[in-house]
């Protein structure tokens, strides 16, 4: 079985840190802190699985349009890794933003920071 692939899209500091999980199961992590890298790459490698960080788009970042900074990704995601099990991180005061994200797509989990290994692993694994 081929090896999988799981994208880690990180805002901040809080972002878990999942080298050792993605050893323990096999898992390629790509790791990226720019949204543009991410999007760039799901063209030549699409990942199984998507861990990305929440951010709620308070002010003119997102121009009303866009929920997060997700958004644009997930949608580039629609097109080329329909399958992906999308798991979203989120610091506590930002949580009852991320159904606004959920109603626009399908998220795996939303698991509020600091988030345990033990709880990645079981929303990776499912």
């Amino acid at each position: 079985m081929a090896k999988r692939t799981l994208y880690s899209i990180i805002e901040t500091p809080l972002f878990p840190n999942m080298f050792d999980l993605c050893q323990a199961l096999q898992i390629n992590e790509l790791r990226f802190d720019s949204m543009r890298k991410a999007i760039s790459r799901l063209r030549t490698n699409k990942p199984d699985i998507v861990v990305g960080e929440f951010v709620y788009g308070y002010g003119n970042n997102y121009a009303g349009v866009n929920v997060s900074n997700l958004d644009v990704f997930l949608y580039s995601l629609q097109k080329y890794a329909t399958e992906a099990k999308v798991i979203v991180v989120v610091e506590k005061p930002e949580r009852p933003h991320v159904d606004k994200l959920a109603d626009l797509f399908d998220l795996h989990a939303i698991l509020t920071l600091p988030v345990s290994e033990q709880a990645l692993q079981q929303y990776i694994e499912e």
